[in-house]
Order: structure tokens, then C-alpha cells, then sequence
């Protein structure tokens, strides 16, 4: 939940469109309703109502002091809201904003996490838990003192299959990695913070590395790849290109981790032994990063005695094996031992956590989309490096790839760039784990962005699947910009193109008929700095707070245009009170007689009308309704709202008479 709303300087009640009177014991205001900016603690009003008149709202109010009891909110009303039989009516109202403010935060507060629990997906693997909570706390110390651009950097590198991904998970404390029983999971590099007593490093993940010459058919065996889902529209020339293609471009993204790298693990497979592509691996480590600490781990030795047994068989590589149990985390410790050896530690800031996440927050944004949309060429094209792998071949992204970007002005960014979002029943029908647990890491990657870069492809336009993703972004409060990559293949473009294309988008898009649009061609690297413009600007909407003389004036006019439509019983709704009770996304509370009174096409019309006048692009807003319970109506709810008994009894007594 992002942060809430602090104590308000600016206090207002709006109780009618024109109010006929406002007087302060301090100030007095002839030509304006708001109130002045010394507030009191209790803000009271009255008014007189005809049987006659339409307005629910009073005609006359009075700003009070202190005199008014602290924790008090007296209503004086007739019975469910119906008007007395007498000409008029006589209503005393003190409203206490400090409860009504604090109310407005818990149930923000409360939404946003019943909304989150909702939506949370459950841990693909259940191991690990305990230490991914006990890393977490205790690097939560070390991060707001060392940045992560300063730490050291530990590369993890090896043939497909032999346990690299497991290994990282346990050494960060979190499954970050998708680890599914089978070669080729991983090809991007991955990044995690990891810890050892004192020590801080960075940890990088890499792909299996496939030294050993083989055929198109061993490659695509071996990387589990497909030429047929998903490159539908490709020649099959390109498609063969693209996946003997594939090993290089995973070897060069190994390459780059370990040319960064203070410290190398070379992982190993203890139960099947050496083999040919272990000998070519060790060949080049030797003859290229001689200079560099390397220790060579013997994964999957889950048995201590046999495990000395099967590292033995690795003195041939001519490094001094150590077995390990990634799993279980047998001999981790002595693993770490070795890593922080061959580390420098660095000396600490003296900055306290709070003075560092204020200074050091860098926004996150997220790159979602389709399969095959060029989700990952943005990123690249950002980065202005090959940060991650680009291939036609449908799923070439696995992982939720982290990278850091400063924008044209000096502001700084994260890049999520994440695999392809199908639909559910294809994922489901095609039976591969891998994918399904991509989608889940891509789902992963909205909750903890700030803004969402929505991408589609130019040609497709929108499909279902867009619309799908759309509804979740919306559902997650997340800030969002529709990127329609590959304008370049658009024919005959001419000035109305744009507009058109525009309407067709906010026509199939309704959810996000408030997110900017960006046209961009990441291949070529046209217009993709207006993505990040843009994210920006719809980061600094997101955090936008509202005063609460301008909500209210804003809610005013609101009401004083359309006002809540009558029931046939004659009831209306009433708006007591509003405040933006939060931002990331804005929140606001609206106190209100009987929510049930205020229909959806009105509560649109009051976000369309908080947009017009007060902004928001590109971030959604969320309008929560409080009823006034019938325990305040009868004196319970803690103060909040209060209904005279004695108004009660004389309306009573006026019926009878």
C-alpha cells in the first residue's frame, strides 16, 4: 500500500453547491467558502429544511471552535432519511476531521489489502520460505547503506541442467529464478542481492553455456524450443536462424556476467560426472579468467558421504571441487566461506535507512505485453546495450530481467522487462510449467512496478488478451501508457493516421481510456525515449496529492451540476465529508448517508469529473463510499457519526401530533 495521507493543515466542510453564510471565530471570509487555514479541531454547522425544497444539503453553516466536543459527530434527522410532516426542521451537525481522517486512512488501508490479497499469486515452490523471510529482514539493514551499483559482483556459470538457478534462489533467499526440471530454462542474465555475516554481494544467474557443437535439432532439444508456437507469421528459414542462433547469444550474455564479476561459481552436475561440455567450460575459464577467483561447486550432492565421492571425479577439470546441495542447502556455508574470501568488503555509509530510500528511490517500470510485441527490444533500446536476448522465437524471456536506466534529464528508472503474457487456456493446453510460471513472474513484475508500459504491436492492433492485461493493471492501481511498438510497419501513414489509430485503442481499451499513448519502433530506436517522458510524468501524477479545499470545491461543483439521482421512496444520497486518504494510486473517501444510494453511472461521473478538474493522467484512481452505519445513527461507531436521540424523539412526537 503506497503512503497515506498526513495530517491535513487545510480543513473544509462542503455541505451545499452555495453556501449562504461562513463565519469564523478568527477570520471572516465574505466572498468565499473555504474555510480559513487555522482549522478547528470540530467543525459544526446548522441549517433549517422545508418539506417542500429539493436541496439535501443545508442552506447556512457556522465554523465553531473547540467549544463542541472532541469525538463528536451529532446528526439531527428524521428517521430514515424522510421528511417530517412539519414545515421545518431544524439539523445540528459537528463533525470531529481528525476521526474522520483517520477512518479515511484505515479504509483505504483495508482496500488496498484485501485487493492485494486478492490478487497475490502463491509461491510456485514452497522451499526456502523461512530463510527468504530471515535474508530479507536482515538485508534490509545493509541496503539503505550500500548501493547496488558499489557491491561485488559473483557470477554463476555452467552447462544447461545442472542446478545454476536453484543455487541463485538459495544464495538471494527468494525464489527469483524459475527452477523447473529441465535445460534451457534460464538465457537472460539475473541479478539478486545476497548476504554472508557482514558481507554484501550481488549474485548473477546466467544461462547454460553449450560450448559443444550440435545440430539444429540437438539445440532445440537442448534449450526447449519451439518453431511453431507463436511464429506463425515467420519464414521457416528465419525461424531455424533464429534457434541455431540462440546458444551464442545465450554464451555472450554468460560472457558479459562473468567479465563483470569479482568472483566465478562453475556448477557442476555430482551426479552424472564430468562431461565433454564441463572439460570445455573449465578450458576457457582457465585460459581467459585466470586472474579471477573461481570455485568450482558439485550441485546435487544431497548425501555428505557420497558427495565426497562424487566431487572427487572433478579434480580432472583442475579446480579443487566442492560438493553442495543446492536444494537441501548442504555445504552453502563453505561455499559462501569461499566467495566472501575472494570479496573486498566495503565501508558503510552512515546514512539511516529512511534518509536513503528518500534519496535513492528509483521508480520501476514495467514492460508488459504479448508474445512478440519487442517487449525486450524497448529495453535494449533504452539501455542502449543487449541487456537481454531479442529473437523471434516465441518465449525467448523467461525471467522478470531487472536493469537500471537514467532517463534524458538525469532521473533514474528500473527496467522490468518480462516474458509474454498469453491466454490462460493456451498456457493450460500447451502443459509447459516453464511458461506458466513466467506469466506468474510477469504478474509478479505489475505488482511491484509503479507504472506499467502496456506494449502492442502496430499491426495487431488490440486483441482480447490486451484487454485482459489492461483490466489487470487497472485492478492493481498501477500507473500505465499504452506503447504501440512497430509503427514502422503501419503503410501509408499520413497526419489522421495517428488519431484514428488513438480512437480504435481508447474504444477497445476502456479501462484505460486515462493512459497516454507513445508510438515508438524499438528496433530502430525511434521515439523510445517517450516512453520513459512519459512514465515519468505519469509517476509524478501517481503521487499527486490533493488539498482539501480544492477536493472538496472540486466535489462541489460536482454535486452543484448533477446531484445524486432520488430514489422512488424519495431518498437521497448525501456526500458528508471527502479526503484523499492516499496516493500510488489516489485514493479518496467519500462519507456519504447510504452508498447504496449513489449508483455506478454516478460514481463514474464523479471520477470523470475529478478528472477533468483536478488531472490524474495515466493513473487510476480509486473512489471508496463509506455508509453511515446504523450503529452511528443510533450513537455506536465510535463518535464518528452521531444521530440526536432527542431529534429522534420530537420528529417522533411531530408524526403522532
Amino acid at each position: 500500500m503506497a503512503s497515506l495521507l498526513d495530517s491535513l493543515t487545510t480543513r473544509n466542510f462542503f455541505s451545499k453547491p452555495i453556501i449562504s453564510r461562513i463565519s469564523s471565530p478568527s477570520s471572516s471570509f465574505a466572498s468565499s467558502n473555504i474555510s480559513p487555514f487555522s482549522p478547528p479541531s470540530v467543525l459544526s454547522y446548522s441549517h433549517k429544511r422545508s418539506h417542500h425544497s429539493r436541496l439535501p444539503y443545508p442552506v447556512a453553516a457556522t465554523l465553531d471552535g473547540p467549544s463542541v466536543e472532541e469525538d463528536e459527530l451529532e446528526f439531527e434527522e428524521s428517521e430514515e432519511d424522510s421528511y417530517p410532516d412539519e414545515s421545518d426542521e431544524e439539523e445540528d451537525i459537528s463533525i470531529d476531521i481528525s476521526i474522520l481522517e483517520k477512518e479515511a486512512r484505515d479504509i483505504a488501508r483495508d482496500y488496498a489489502t484485501t485487493l492485494s490479497r486478492e490478487l497475490k499469486l502463491e509461491d510456485d515452490v514452497v522451499e526456502g520460505k523461512e530463510s527468504r523471510r530471515k535474508g530479507k529482514r536482515q538485508a534490509k539493514n545493509n541496503q539503505a547503506q550500500i548501493l547496488e551499483h558499489l557491491l561485488q559482483r559473483v557470477a554463476i556459470v555452467g552447462r544447461p541442467n545442472v542446478g545454476k538457478s536453484a543455487l541463485f534462489n538459495r544464495l538471494v533467499g527468494e525464489n527469483k529464478a524459475i527452477v523447473v526440471d529441465e535445460p534451457g530454462v534460464t538465457r537472460d542474465r539475473l541479478y539478486g542481492r545476497s548476504y554472508w555475516g557482514d558481507q554484501e554481494f550481488v549474485v548473477v544467474d546466467t544461462g547454460g553455456v553449450m560450448t559443444v557443437s550440435k545440430s539444429p535439432a540437438g539445440v532445440m532439444e537442448e534449450l526447449n524450443v519451439s518453431t511453431t508456437i507463436g511464429m506463425e507469421g515467420i519464414p521457416l528459414s528465419s525461424r531455424e536462424a533464429a534457434v541455431a542462433r540462440m546458444p551464442s547469444m545465450i554464451e555472450k550474455q554468460a560472457t558479459a556476467a562473468v567479465e563483470e564479476s569479482d568472483v566465478i561459481v562453475f556448477v557442476v552436475d555430482g551426479q552424472t560426472g564430468p562431461t565433454g561440455a564441463d572439460v570445455e567450460i573449465a578450458d576457457w575459464l582457465r585460459k581467459y579468467y585466470s586472474h579471477k577467483n573461481i570455485i568450482l561447486a558439485v550441485n546435487k550432492c544431497e548425501s555428505p558421504r557420497k558427495g565426497l565421492m562424487q566431487a572427487s571425479e572433478f579434480w580432472s577439470l583442475g579446480f579443487s571441487p566442492i560438493p553442495i546441495s543446492a536444494l537441501s542447502g548442504t555445504g552453502t556455508g563453505e561455499l559462501l566461506d569461499l566467495v566472501c574470501s575472494g570479496l573486498n568488503k566495503l565501508e558503510r555509509m552512515e546514512t539511516t535507512m529512511e534518509e536513503e530510500e528518500e534519496e535513492n528511490y528509483i521508480p520501476a517500470i514495467a514492460i508488459i505485453g504479448r508474445p512478440n510485441v519487442g517487449k525486450s527490444s524497448i529495453l535494449n533500446a533504452l539501455v542502449r546495450e543487449d541487456r537481454t536476448i531479442v529473437s523471434p522465437v516465441s518465449g525467448t524471456t523467461r525471467d522478470a530481467i531487472d536493469a537500471e536506466f537514467t532517463g534524458p534529464d538525469g532521473e533514474k528508472f528500473r527496467l522490468i522487462d518480462t516474458a509474454g503474457i498469453r491466454k490462460k487456456a493456451a498456457v493450460a493446453s500447451s502443459g509447459s510449467t516453464t511458461e506458466a510460471m513466467s506469466v506468474n513472474r510477469a504478474f509478479r513484475a505489475i505488482r511491484r512496478s509503479d507504472v506499467v508500459a502496456l506494449v502492442i504491436e502496430a499491426m495487431a492492433c488490440i486483441t482480447e488478451q490486451d484487454m485482459k492485461i489492461a483490466e489487470r493493471i487497472e485492478r492493481e492501481g498501477k500507473g500505465c501508457l499504452v506503447v504501440v511498438n512497430k509503427w514502422d510497419t503501419i503503410p501509408n501513414k499520413n497526419q489522421q493516421t495517428a488519431a484514428h489509430y488513438e480512437d480504435d485503442v481508447r474504444e477497445k481499451l476502456r479501462s484505460l481510456k486515462w493512459a497516454p499513448i507513445v508510438y515508438s519502433t524499438a528496433i530502430t530506436g525511434h521515439s523510445v525515449d517517450n516512453i520513459v517522458v512519459a512514465a515519468a510524468t505519469v509517476q509524478k501524477e501517481r503521487s499527486r496529492r490533493l488539498s482539501t479545499a480544492t477536493l472538496n470545491q472540486v466535489i462541489r461543483e460536482a454535486v452543484a451540476f448533477k446531484s445524486p439521482p432520488r430514489t422512488r421512496g424519495g431518498k437521497r444520497g448525501r456526500v458528508y465529508y471527502c479526503t484523499q486518504a492516499a496516493i500510488r494510486p489516489p485514493t479518496f473517501v467519500f462519507f456519504v448517508n447510504d452508498a447504496k444510494l449513489f449508483s455506478d453511472t454516478y460514481r463514474r461521473y464523479m471520477e470523470k469529473q475529478l478528472r477533468t478538474d483536478a488531472g490524474f493522467a495515466g493513473t487510476p484512481i480509486r473512489l471508496l463510499w463509506r455508509s453511515r452505519k446504523r450503529s452511528d445513527k443510533n450513537g455506536g461507531g465510535g463518535g464518528t457519526m452521531r444521530m440526536s436521540s432527542l431529534s429522534r424523539e420530537r420528529n417522533l412526537a411531530t408524526k403522532r401530533s
